[in-house]
């Protein structure tokens, strides 16, 4: 197995990862899924691991886009900001969720928002260089990748939709949705809400307080059960039905 390059600033004991969890979360990724044990192991020669104090930048946009990052554990925050200042949280990103995959085939070259840790996170930074090199040598890596782009792409839109369009009802409603695990069961389904409060709140454009007030309706409903972090769907079609509720 690689031995993963640990930079300087970086304390080794914190980032006792097995080589086999870092396998199994490159083959995770989609487009990336179809590698080789082989080529698994030369990519992660090539990477390094980095740590993240909460509310450290990984990286700003507009800054060379010469890494592709994975979430190992931990929570980063997306943030877009606009002409004028005015930063835009996009989404947070958890364990396998990757970072700067738009940014690396950009034509600019720069990342096109900026990443921050909401928490102590631990990520894996692949070259963006050898992520293009995979896709060049490998066409079926290079179509799983555009199928993801336009996924990503679709559900930005979503958010843009609801964002302008939407109450704050309508945007709670709409994510937690998403969040549903895939395939349908008669068994309530459960989302886990790690993201801490006020980020999720500015992910979908609100304050904290109405994001509480908006849960305990939802509760009050019956749609929904709270516990901790814990969101269980008790009754989707009704969580759909208050989606048309004015705020």
């Amino acid at each position: 197995m690689p031995t993963v390059t640990v930079p300087p600033s970086s304390s080794s004991t914190e980032l006792l990862f097995k080589p086999k969890q870092l396998h199994e979360l490159v083959l995770g990724v989609s487009w990336l899924s179809a590698l080789s044990d082989e080529e698994v192991d030369a990519l992660l020669e090539a990477s390094e691991l980095r740590t993240l104090t909460p509310r450290e930048w990984l990286f700003r946009q507009e800054t060379p886009a010469e890494w592709l990052h994975i979430v190992i554990s931990g929570t980063m925050r997306l943030v877009r900001s606009a002409g004028d200042g005015r930063m835009a949280t996009i989404r947070c990103a958890e364990r396998g969720g990757t970072l700067g995959e738009l940014s690396m085939v950009s034509s600019a070259g720069v990342y096109l928002y900026s990443s921050e840790a909401l928490r102590r996170t631990h990520v894996l930074s692949i070259p963006a260089a050898r992520c293009r090199e995979i896709m060049d040598r490998q066409p079926a890596c290079r179509a799983e990748f555009m199928s993801r782009l336009a996924l990503e792409l679709t559900e930005r839109l979503e958010d843009l939709a609801l964002l302008t369009q939407g109450d704050a009802m309508s945007r709670l409603v709409s994510y937690v949705l998403r969040q549903l695990p895939a395939g349908r069961t008669k068994a309530p389904r459960v989302v886990r809400l790690t993201i801490p409060k006020r980020w999720l709140a500015a992910q979908l454009a609100m304050t904290p307080e109405t994001l509480s007030r908006l849960l305990g309706k939802l509760r009050d409903t019956g749609a929904i059960n709270i516990d901790r972090q814990r969101l269980t769907v008790l009754d989707e079609q009704k969580l759909r039905d208050l989606m048309m509720t004015d705020d």
